[in-house]
This record gives C-alpha cells, sequence and structure tokens, in this order.
C-alpha cells in the first residue's frame, strides 16, 4: 500500500510539514508496513515558500524589510532546489498576520515589504521568481511593491504619495523612470487562487477589504482610490488590466504585476504541484490524504485539496480530505475529485482547544480514519 499525504497547513495552528507529519504517524499506528510518502502542499499563501523550499532540497533565506505598516519584519524567502528559481510570499512581508487585529488597516497597509524582497532576487542573479500573493494586509494596488523597485507615485503638486491604499484617491501620475531594468528580465510567476477583478463589486476592496479591517465606509473609499490608480497606471504604460481576472488578488497587488512587470498569474496550487512533480509521484498511489485548517464552499473553487485530488483523478487513485474543520459547503467538494472529508476534532471544541492540540489530534484523526478503511477492507466480499 502506497499512501501519499499531501495536505497544506492549517492555518493559524499547524504547517504543512507539521500536518503531514502528524498524518504520516497516524497511518503507520495502523498499516505500518505501508510506504507513506509526506509530500505538503500550499496554494500560493502562508506555508508556500516552506513546501517547495523542502520538497526541492532548496535553502531558505531570510531577510530583514518593511512590515505592512512600516515596522520592521524577519521575511523568509527560499531558493528552488535547481538553484535559479527564487520563493517568495507576500504574507511573509505585507501579511496580515504580521498585525495584531487592532492594528490591522488597508487605508495605510503597504506592500513595499514585498517589493524589497523582491530586490533581494534580483540582487542574488537568480532569473525565475514564484510569488505566492495570498494572505496580505494590504490593498494599495502593488504601489508600495513596484515602489520599493524605484517607481513613484505622485500627487497633483509632483510629491510622493504617502503609503496605503487611501493615497491612491491623489494619485495624478506615475513615474517608472526610476524603475529596476533588472526587472524587465525576471521571469514572474505568480500563485494566484482568486479571479477577482481591481474594482466593483467583485473587486478587491469590496471582498477582501473587510477581512483586513475595513468597515463599508472605508472599503468604498479604497475601491475609489483603486479606480483611480488603475485609470493612471493604464495611461502610463499603455494596457488595461483592471478587469483581468485576478487584478485584484492581495488588495490589488495582481493589478500591479500585471501593470508594471511581466508576470503570469495562474492558480496557486497548480504552481506548487507542478513545482513537485505531483503527477509522477501519485501515479502509482493506493490513496492520497489531502486536508487544509478549514474545508467549506471555498474549499471547491481551486484550494490545495482539490488542487491535489485533480491530480489524482488523472490516475484513478482516491483521495480523502482530513480538515481541521467542516464548514458551510463542505460537501461540494466531492464534485471535484474528493471521496470523502473528515473533520480532525474528536468532539466539540474551541478553536484554541483545536489549535493548542496541534498535531497530537491530526494524528489520532488519521489513526480513526485508516482503522475505517481498515475494517472496509476487512468486510466480506471485497
Amino acid at each position: 500500500m502506497r499512501i501519499i499525504v499531501a495536505p497544506d497547513s492549517y492555518k493559524g495552528s499547524i504547517s504543512a510539514l507539521g500536518v503531514a507529519e502528524a498524518v504520516t504517524e497516524g497511518i503507520l499506528r495502523v498499516f505500518s508496513r505501508a510506504e507513506v510518502v509526506a509530500l505538503p502542499v500550499a496554494d500560493g499563501g502562508e506555508g508556500t515558500v516552506e513546501a517547495l523550499v523542502a520538497a526541492t532540497k532548496g535553502e531558505f533565506r531570510t531577510d530583514t524589510v518593511s512590515g505592512p505598516l512600516g515596522d520592521p519584519v524577519d521575511a523568509v524567502w527560499g531558493i528552488l532546489g535547481d538553484g535559479k528559481t527564487a520563493i517568495i510570499e507576500t504574507a511573509a512581508a505585507s501579511g496580515l498576520t504580521l498585525l495584531a487585529p487592532e492594528r490591522r488597516d488597508p487605508l495605510r497597509a503597504s506592500t513595499y515589504g514585498t517589493g524589497m524582497l523582491v530586490r533581494k532576487v534580483l540582487d542574488a542573479g537568480l532569473p525565475r521568481l514564484i510569488m505566492g500573493i495570498g494572505g496580505s494586509a494590504t490593498n494599495d494596488g502593488g504601489a508600495g511593491f513596484i515602489s520599493a523597485l524605484g517607481a513613484r507615485f505622485l500627487d497633483a503638486a509632483g510629491d510622493p504619495l504617502p503609503p496605503g491604499g487611501a493615497a491612491l484617491a491623489h494619485l495624478h501620475t506615475v513615474d517608472l523612470f526610476g524603475l529596476d531594468p533588472r526587472l524587465a528580465e525576471l521571469e514572474i510567476l505568480v500563485a494566484c487562487d482568486v479571479d477577482n477583478p481591481l474594482c466593483g463589486p467583485r473587486g478587491a476592496s469590496a471582498v477582501f477589504g473587510p477581512q483586513k479591517g475595513a468597515a463599508p465606509a472605508a472599503a468604498a473609499e479604497l475601491d475609489a482610490a483603486l479606480r483611480n490608480y488603475g485609470n493612471i497606471a493604464a495611461a502610463a504604460v499603455n494596457r488595461q488590466i483592471t478587469e483581468t481576472p485576478g487584478a485584484g488578488a492581495a488588495g490589488g497587488l495582481g493589478a500591479g504585476l500585471l501593470f508594471f512587470t511581466s508576470a503570469r498569474l495562474r492558480p496557486g496550487v497548480e504552481i506548487v504541484l507542478e513545482t513537485l512533480d505531483f503527477a509522477s509521484v501519485v501515479s502509482t498511489a493506493s490513496l492520497v490524504i489531502t486536508g487544509e485548517g478549514r474545508s467549506d464552499f471555498q474549499t471547491a473553487f481551486g484550494k490545495a485539496p482539490v488542487g491535489v485530488a485533480r491530480v489524482a483523478a488523472r490516475y484513478g487513485v482516491p483521495v480523502i480530505c482530513l480538515s481541521g474543520g467542516l464548514g458551510e459547503g463542505y460537501r461540494d467538494v466531492y464534485a471535484h475529485g474528493i471521496s470523502a472529508v473528515y473533520a480532525c476534532p474528536p468532539r466539540p471544541m474551541t478553536l484554541q482547544e483545536c489549535t493548542d492540540a496541534g498535531g497530537e489530534q491530526i494524528s489520532d484523526a488519521a489513526e480513526r480514519l485508516c482503522r475505517v478503511i481498515q475494517a472496509a477492507l476487512a468486510m466480506p466480499g471485497l
């Protein structure tokens, strides 16, 4: 029996690698002779760097950059095992988890630190970059990001705008004269798991602004500011992309990348699975166990477990999703190649209790799941 363990992280609780190790322990309690291959995955958000660097035997690097509100943060990024491809996460430099809930302010938060990480990649002489842009605290359209690489965003008086999305309402001119010329030679592949446009009812501000601390009035203000930014940026580069799917990702960072770089946006889990050569790993498997922190209707929109299941389906390999919790609409994943979904908690528990239990609870849940499989295999007639 060959079992592939390919979970995403349980956000706020345990990394994808930690989940994979815990599930493996639970499996081996029941199927001690099974061949278990642990292959942590991600969809472009938090944990993408760890998953890809570990799987490709690459190297981690840490640099101090500007956080979402200007505080210094130590951001981890990586170089994959090919020695040519860098991997960074917006979450590491401009992420929501870097701010306490009471400090979250998308009116002022900036992606400048993410741009600083890209400058580190350029300084290292690497020709290719994978960017995971999930989990941002920002709504600045990527203006901070590209400012860190030499662009200037000016008001009508010719003065630089302050950081943050709200300031873009006063944008008059985009000055690209000082933009780092090395950026044009960098191949950028963006791991993006949403298809929202920059502005409007499905735009960055309306959909994601509230999650980042924007009240309704602030979300409307940010949407108007991004619309102004989109119009002026389009004129500066002679390219209109505000309605492009993914432009609204990461508070409009998707738009900034499309405006000012040669970046290509693709579903994050596809990039991760291709980089891991997941198809060749799963082709000879008996079973795949995947998972995430919470499975609900959003999982079916292309989150990591469904991405894993789509690849496994090509080879007729069944997939079971073991998640930290189940939410409304989790059954939608059954139409996308997942055979069963299990929640880890053995009894009603608070979120804090689940988080504190961590790997032990996941191992126990994996053991229970495998005992069900063991019983099914022993059923007469099978």
